[in-house]
Order: structure tokens, then sequence, then C-alpha cells
């Protein structure tokens, strides 16, 4: 495996997850399955395996928009126990859908949100 590029992944989504609050699932997987495969076999181990550095990341941008003042409390405490509920479930879901339809499901969530942000209001 090229650590470096491994490194320079982790790195493009580390900053786009502290931007924008998104880099596991748009930057990361994309770019393990286009970049790291081998070792990457799949997208769920690209999903897994972004999910385990999206903790560390998670922590640390977290912890930078509490001191900023960025986060608001009860949205996030009413969030947080059916996003919990709902990643168990999508993890699972995972275990039911083959890999390359999961790939194009993927691919039109991406294309779908990305739409609505550009076109959106």
């Amino acid at each position: 495996m090229n650590f470096y590029l491994a490194a320079a992944i982790g790195l493009v989504s580390g900053v786009t997850s502290g931007l924008f609050g998104v880099g596991g699932g748009i930057v990361m997987v994309p770019a393990m399955l286009l970049l790291l495969s081998p070792p990457i076999r799949d997208i769920k181990q690209a999903i897994g395996t972004s999910l385990v550095v999206i903790i560390p990341t998670a922590i640390m941008g977290s912890y930078k928009h509490f001191q900023h003042g960025n986060i608001e409390w009860r949205t996030a405490l009413a969030l947080a126990p059916l996003a919990v509920a709902g990643s168990y479930l999508g993890a699972w879901l995972t275990t039911q859908i083959q890999a390359d339809n999961l790939k194009r499901a993927f691919g039109a969530f991406i294309l779908l949100v990305g739409t609505k942000l550009l076109l959106g209001k």
C-alpha cells in the first residue's frame, strides 16, 4: 500500500470534515476505491475503514467547532440517538446489498445531494 497516498487522502478528508462536516463518505470512500485498491477490496471495506478513521476526525472537528460556539446542543442531542440507531441499521444493510449495487446507490446518492446543493435554495 502507498502510505503517502493514504496519508494524502486522510489529510483531504480531514480538511473537508472540519470545513463542511463531510469527509468519510464523500472523500475517503471514493478515494480509497479509486486509489487504494488493493488493499481496499470493495466499497464495503472502504466504508468500514472510513468509519473507523472518522471517529478521531469527528472528535477533533467537534472540539474545534465547540471552541467557536458552532454547536447547537439541543439539535445535536435530538439527532444523536436515532443517528446511532440508523448507523447500526445502515451497517447491517451493507450485509444485505451486493457491493456493486451498493456502489451504484452511493454514486446516485452523491449525485442527488450534489445536484440539490448546486441548484437548490
